[in-house]
């Protein structure tokens, strides 16, 4: 049985390790070289600690007062783009505490598994991507933002996961190198983090030794279809064939889709990192400082922070003032780490796909039987991808997945 992947970020290769391992012959389709998307710049976290989605109560209000600042995290550029506007709808449709709660349960179940796989992927031979279980600590600087995070944290212990609130004090005695600006933090010790680029250099090499064929600068222009079926993908070089198609392209899925005729209500949400190498002070355990919405992880000697959500149709501009903001946030947080204002080309940047209710998309298309849809993760892509990799390998082999993925149906929409 053949599987043919588009996307070569963590998504499209985490189904290619899967599917290998159930027997099939797997292709993997790039649009690119393989070393440019999401997947390399991200913060490197695993959180099942992130059990409520991007569409919160209060984040259209929000996001709305957000817009009159050049230096804001989250930000949707106005524009008459109509995948644009009626994935703005959605989205405030779906912004209520009732899609918090239902969404709950299968974001900490999903994180969870993917957490259980890493631990499993780390063992294996030839894999070394600095995965650690230290947890995330996140911070907050008013009281206001201490109380929500408090709740938060009970609900997170009420589900089973791992949820410790700290005043100054008990957070300086976990960073005793860094002098922190901070009323408080919560500790969840549920997550982790690992290297995102070892990761990816480690799993092309697996998949390369175990003949999984992984083809770079083959884009898809278009897609054949008859009896409910995808027949073959038409890419500027090349026909492919198989028994089933999956889709992982991240923030271009949607274009490819649509060459099937198949709507996926998904938008780009740009994000920015810069990685320092060996700074002389260094955190401990991973960061978000809540208020400002940014991240920051220590990975082997370095330290990644990042941060932002721009939603706007693909595109490769670095808003500097976005950048400048992120960096203000990191002082703003913690005194002494050595978070400087970086130069343009030091910045990298990338697209995160972003559904409108914050739940991803995994299982097969309405119009056709042999369509997989692997995608729209937003900012937990990474954390994602060994879970969705697996269920994705469940769903072609037609066997039980390993959690009910009802939640992630495309058909919800």
């Amino acid at each position: 049985m053949k599987a043919i992947i588009t996307g070569g970020g963590i998504i499209g290769l985490c189904s290619a390790y899967y599917l290998h391992q159930q027997g099939w012959d797997v292709t993997v389709l790039d649009k690119g070289d393989f070393k440019d998307n999401c997947s390399y710049g991200n913060l490197g976290m695993i959180v099942p600690s992130h059990f409520v989605p991007l569409a919160a109560p209060g984040i259209v209000s929000q996001g709305i007062r957000w817009m009159f600042s050049s230096k804001s995290p989250f930000y949707v550029k106005p524009s008459l783009n109509k995948q644009l506007v009626s994935w703005g709808l959605k989205f405030i449709k779906s912004a209520t505490a009732a899609n918090v709660a239902a969404a709950a349960a299968p974001l900490r179940d999903i994180n969870l598994l993917s957490r259980s796989l890493y631990e499993e992927l780390g063992q294996q031979p030839g894999f070394d991507f600095g995965l650690e279980r230290k947890g995330i600590i996140m911070y907050y600087k008013t009281a206001a933002v201490e109380d929500e995070e408090a709740h938060l944290a009970a609900t997170a212990r009420s589900m089973g996961l791992e949820a410790t609130v700290l005043d100054k004090a008990a957070l300086q005695q976990l960073e005793p190198g860094v002098e922190l600006n901070v009323l408080g933090g919560v500790h969840y010790k549920c997550d982790g983090h690992l290297y995102p680029n070892q990761l990816m250099q480690q799993l092309i090499a697996d998949l390369i030794r175990k003949g999984v064929k992984l083809i770079p600068q083959e884009e898809v222009i278009d897609v054949r279809t008859a009896n409910g079926k995808v027949k073959e993908l038409i890419t500027s070089g090349s026909d492919y064939k198989a028994d089933v198609y999956i889709m992982a392209a991240g923030s271009w899925a949607p274009a490819v889709a649509r060459l099937a005729g198949v709507n996926i209500p998904m938008m780009p949400g740009k994000g920015y990192s810069v990685t320092l190498d060996a700074p002389a002070v260094n955190l401990n355990i991973p960061a978000i400082l809540c208020e400002a919405r940014v991240a920051l992880t220590p990975m082997r000697n370095k330290l990644r922070y990042g941060g932002t959500m721009e939603v706007a149709p693909v595109n490769d501009r670095i808003n500097m003032n976005r950048v400048a903001g992120i960096v203000e946030s990191v002082q703003q947080y913690f005194g002494n780490l050595p978070v400087k204002m970086p130069a343009q080309q030091d910045v990298w940047h990338g697209c995160r796909p972003c559904t409108p209710d914050g739940l991803p998309f995994i299982g097969f298309s309405k119009q056709y039987s042999n369509l997989l849809l692997a995608g729209g993760h937003a900012m937990m892509g990474l954390s994602l991808g060994p879970a969705t990799g697996r269920l994705v390998a469940e769903l072609a082999s037609h066997k039980p997945t390993s959690m009910d993925i009802t939640a992630f149906s495309l058909q919800r929409f």
